[in-house]
């Protein structure tokens, strides 16, 4: 059995390809997920504008709680009971695509389509 961040790696970690612009404000951020499900292979999500997360990866549950913070947004996020902690990252849109990327943009990426 693979560990729990391997699986979150694996689940939320993509190389990135698509030409995105930066994310600037909660504002922008906000009107973007407002209502939307964010979803890749195995993985829903709800980011909702009052700061909570929810969803699926893979088989279990996804939790959290978001802010924005100097330009990035911050969350606190639970996959299938693991905490897999605090991170503050890089928003990029553009259409009907989102990119993460951890550590402030110098880190992993996950790419989700806006639905």
């Amino acid at each position: 059995m693979i560990s729990m961040t391997a699986a979150a790696a694996l689940c939320f970690a993509t190389p990135a390809f698509a030409e995105l612009s930066k994310v600037n404000s909660a504002d922008e951020f906000k009107q973007i997920v407002s209502g939307k499900t964010l979803t890749r292979p195995l993985v829903k999500l709800q980011v909702s504008p009052g700061g909570s997360i929810s969803g699926r990866g893979a088989t279990w549950p996804v939790s959290g709680n978001w802010t924005w913070k100097d330009g990035y947004f911050c969350r606190s996020l639970e996959w299938g009971g693991d905490d897999l902690g605090y991170n503050c990252q890089e928003v990029k849109a553009s259409g009907n695509k989102i990119r993460f990327t951890s550590d402030q943009g110098a880190g992993d990426s996950a790419e989700f389509t806006i639905r």
